[in-house]
């Protein structure tokens, strides 16, 4: 079996894989399926690589992990030759990058772009899924691998009236291909998620005046970013192994940094201030681990959350808006936290406005503004920085059916269920990369997307290796994992907070809380053992005679 050109696949239209998605998670499958000897299909509804940053191209759009961290380690050749500009890179280099990966190994000739898989059947007879695409066509596959991204099904909001407005509507999560400008404009950013809080202070520079519709105040951390010196990437690459083999194995997010070896409430006053200082003065995620119980106790979190919340006021020169911009009804990192370059001083503005819409929700949109609390928001351009259906909408967008025809959207209706956040019983040879019930959006991404991508191409070779026909989770197994996941989460703190992370922004969505909070390096453990006690956990049939596959 080998690689096919997209020529010869079209003509056969039989694939051992096919891979929904070309992001990260997506081009490294190919890559490893290549490696194995696998034939695959990519198929990306983009015309382009890159997942969440082909489409996220807003204002301000950059990783919150540092650039040198949220990057691929497959390749020694590829750590070496790629220099990042910055310590958090933005949006359009980490696309330069997604294009330079696909052009280095040659992805290209095995994706077909500007295609939506729309239906995944699976043939229980021939043991083969059977994939319709948007284009018409359709092809069979042994295995189906959803890399179709955790954060890449952009929500509109519900709100009366969106679509009589006037002006340019855009969404921060489906953002034109082309520069937008706002000088002169009056603006209406709906949304202080992460990418409300990226956007505004850009698209502030330029716009005659921002109104920001805020419903739930956020934490944010300042990013502190600055352009990488040679000396930063010659130290991150000579300490590269050790780096990577600390973020798989014993950071918690998969992230390095100092691991804290204390409470909050074990330092006093002064001491524990001094080290949020030293945290905030840095920048970034890291800020959350000071301490080793921020997640897991209220008093502990009161200390990081109190600190906050001083520095927005200290920030903010008008009391009102700092109190509306100051956070208080979860605690602190129960949302993933946000990183900012100047949002909390943008307020300071004379050309910003702030809208409590918890107080005063939006009513409805006019053709020429946004009416909340009975006042008249006058706009000419809107931007929607609401979000996504997180972890399931992608997935949730297209028909996948299983044995006895069940769909998946019916097996999860209730919330999703899975075993590992890999496999969902009743679905033979589906695979799911950085899956709800994984790590995934609680950790470095590309951490858990190699991790995910390995586990599944191993499997593939002890599937070959042993004459294996399907592996599906076990019923028992899944609902093991499941209430595993939940028991888990039920001793933090991240409950406490209506967050994406269960569900919380999707109007009737099952609040659930969807990913695997135990850590990174425990959840790899667990997997390696399971794969070592021979897939503990998964049902496996047994090919009945070689299957004849596709020609290489």
């Amino acid at each position: 079996m080998s690689a096919q050109s997209s020529a010869e696949s079209a003509d056969a239209a039989h694939f051992d894989v096919v891979v929904v998605g070309a992001g990260f998670a997506g081009m490294y499958m190919l890559h490893r399926l290549r490696g194995l000897g696998l034939s695959a299909r990519v198929y990306e509804q983009g015309s382009g690589v890159g997942g969440t940053w082909y489409w996220n191209r807003y204002p301000g759009a950059r990783c919150d992990v540092e650039s040198m961290q949220y990057s691929y380690s497959f390749s020694e050749e590829l750590q070496h030759e790629w220099n990042w500009s910055e310590r958090y890179a933005p949006q359009p280099e980490i696309l330069q990058y997604a294009n330079h990966v696909a052009d280095r190994f040659g992805l290209r000739r095995d994706i077909q772009f500007d295609t939506r898989v729309e239906r995944a059947a699976f043939d229980e007879r021939r043991n083969l899924w059977q994939v319709a695409t948007s284009d018409g066509k359709a092809v069979t596959a042994r295995f189906v691998v959803l890399a179709t991204g955790c954060l890449s099904n952009a929500r509109k909001p519900d709100i009366r009236g969106l679509d009589r407005f006037k002006g340019p509507v855009y969404h921060t999560g489906h953002w034109p291909h082309h520069p937008v400008d706002f000088t002169g404009l009056r603006v209406g950013v709906i949304g202080t998620g992460s990418s409300g809080i990226q956007s505004v202070p850009v698209i502030v520079e330029q716009a005659k005046h921002v109104t920001v519709f805020q419903r739930t105040a956020q934490f944010s951390i300042p990013a502190r970013n600055a352009k990488l010196t040679d000396e930063e990437r010659s130290w991150f690459r000579a300490n590269y192994p050790e780096i990577r083999r600390f973020a798989r194995e014993e950071a918690k997010n998969g992230i390095y940094t100092e691991l804290p070896d204390r409470g909050a409430l074990d330092d006093g006053d002064n001491e524990r201030r001094a080290k949020y200082e030293a945290r905030w003065q840095h920048g970034g995620l890291t800020f959350m681990s000071v301490y080793n119980n921020l997640a897991l106790d209220q008093a502990a979190n009161d200390t990081a959350a109190d600190f906050v919340r001083d520095k927005i006021v200290e920030i903010v020169r008008d009391p009102a808006t700092a109190k509306l911009l100051t956070p208080g009804s979860y605690p602190i990192g129960t949302k993933r936290i946000c990183i900012d370059t100047d949002y909390f001083a943008t307020f300071n503005r004379p050309n910003v406005t702030l809208v409590d819409i918890k107080a005063d929700p939006i009513e409805e949109v006019t053709a020429t503004a946004v009416r909340s609390g009975g006042n008249e928001h006058e706009l000419d351009a809107l931007v929607l920085a609401t979000g996504f259906d997180a972890m399931t909408g992608s997935v949730a967008k297209i028909d996948i059916r299983g044995r006895d025809g069940q769909t998946l959207n019916q097996k999860w209706a209730e919330g999703p269920r899975t075993y590992l956040g890999l496999m969902s019983a009743g679905f033979p040879n589906l695979f799911v990369i950085t899956g709800p019930g994984s790590p995934s959006v609680l950790s470095n991404m590309i951490v858990s997307i190699e991790q995910h991508v390995d586990w599944i191409s191993d499997c593939l070779v002890y599937m070959r290796d042993n004459a294996v026909a399907t592996i599906e989770a076990e019923e028992d197994a899944e609902s093991k994992w499941v209430a595993h996941v939940n028991e888990v989460a039920s001793a933090t703190l991240y409950p406490q907070a209506d967050s994406w992370y269960m569900g919380a922004n999707i109007p009737g969505k099952p609040r659930i809380f969807m990913p695997y909070i135990g850590g990174v390096g425990p959840y790899r453990q667990i997997c390696n053992d399971v794969a070592a006690r021979g897939y503990e956990g998964f049902a496996m049939t047994a090919a009945e005679a070689p299957r004849k596959v596709a020609a290489s």
